[in-house]
């Protein structure tokens, strides 16, 4: 078992002891299912992969800045279908909690609680309060805390997570977030501007 594997897979007690949690509980909320989440339409000509992290500024700037506008206008409409891929950047173990929470939200909130976290990232760094700010997210989503404490500590989905994680590596070369992927081919690891996702969509289609 390489390093990585060794440190993923004891993701759910890293997540216990850095956010003060509490004792380990294996009873999950739903957070093991491990497709890839997508949204917009199913066959639509563009699909558009991108690995992020909750955790990744760069992610949070891209996801408050930029996807906003290009969701409404190619998403929504059925030209592209977006794909989100799961990659945890430090620290860690609070990138990881973000994904269980998601997860354990279930897909119809699953972006909405992704949304809320990349939003939530300023109000995390500056009050280094990372429990406090994932539990005011999972409580918008619905979760009591009980539910959230569970749903961090799931070994089951650290374990998917962590394959996740590595599946990206090995198949992908991800090293570093956010990275993009236009119809199965690499566009860009960083940040992507409007024009350059128009671009992509553009050169996509012929």
């Amino acid at each position: 078992m390489s390093i990585l594997s060794r440190r993923l897979l004891m993701v759910a007690a890293a997540a216990g002891a850095a956010l003060t949690l509490a004792s380990c509980n294996k009873a999950g909320g739903g957070a093991a299912t491990d497709e890839a989440m997508t949204m917009g339409k199913a066959d639509a000509p563009v699909v558009i992969e991108e690995y992020a992290s909750t955790t990744c500024s760069h992610c949070g700037r891209f996801a408050t800045e930029v996807f906003p506008a290009f969701k409404a206008k190619y998403i929504d409409t059925g030209k592209v279908k977006w794909t989100y891929h799961e990659f945890l950047t430090p620290p860690e173990a609070v990138a990881a909690a973000g994904v269980l929470v998601a997860r354990c939200a279930g897909k119809d909130k699953y972006f909405s609680v992704i949304d809320a976290l990349f939003h939530s990232q300023e109000e995390m760094y500056r009050t280094g309060d990372a429990r406090g700010t994932l539990l005011k997210v999972a409580q918008s989503a619905g979760m009591t805390e009980a539910q959230f404490n569970a749903c961090v500590q799931d070994e089951a989905a650290a374990k998917a997570l962590n394959a996740r994680v590595e599946k990206a590596q090995k198949d992908r070369n991800i090293s570093s977030t956010p990275t993009f992927f236009v119809n199965g081919k690499k566009l860009k690891e960083g940040e992507l501007s409007m024009a350059e996702l128009e671009a992509a969509v553009a050169g996509a289609g012929k």
